[in-house]
């Protein structure tokens, strides 16, 4: 039997949704508690001349419950405003870091926490220079993000992600893709 849902019931909506929904499969019907705050991007920005790449650190609510840590080092991300990927991307990045990007080189798009939301994530590397650092970052005022912008040395994450130093699991793997697709930087 190809499974369906029986039944839908919001249980709250704020800044995320959150529903039950019952499904029916060849047994007995079961319940499941689903998420949805929406489509996301994520964008490692690196300056190839420099070796360099943009991080941000900020509150991350769960982090700060679940380990105590008060700030979490990760690539900008945010949510799609009902815009195009692509272009969500370069205004996070402007946003969260001050930096205009035009290239972005896709990696992926997966689901980032499948038994629980369903939130769909673009993965995307961003060359940028020293002339595309136009603002000063930090996030978006009123939001509470209180964003402090980093830069590494390209060198300096892949010995973090050799030794399991790099605790964010979107940067992770941006860091993975680009040492991948261009190995030269880390030399």
């Amino acid at each position: 039997m190809t499974p369906k849902i029986v039944s839908t019931e919001t249980i709250y909506e704020g800044w995320s949704k959150f529903s039950r929904v019952m499904i029916q499969t060849t047994g007995k019907p079961f319940k499941r508690e689903i998420e949805d705050h929406g489509r996301a991007v994520v964008v490692l920005p690196y300056d190839p001349e420099r070796r360099v790449a943009i991080l941000v650190r900020l509150l991350r609510a769960p982090v700060l419950v679940a380990a105590g840590e008060s700030s979490l080092l990760e690539a900008p991300a945010g949510l799609i405003d009902k815009e195009d990927p692509a272009d969500a991307a370069r205004r996070e990045v402007m946003e969260e870091a001050g930096i205009r990007v035009t290239e972005l080189e896709h990696i992926a798009t997966v689901w980032t926490m499948p038994g629980i939301s369903t939130e769909r994530m673009d993965y995307y590397l961003a060359p940028f220079s020293q002339a595309d650092r136009i603002a000063k970052g930090g996030g978006v005022a009123g939001e509470n993000e209180d964003i402090t912008v980093e830069e590494h040395p390209l060198a300096d994450l892949w010995s973090w992600v050799r030794s399991s130093k790099l605790p964010d699991l979107k940067t992770l793997a941006l860091v993975f893709a680009l040492k991948d697709r261009h190995p030269e930087l880390f030399d």
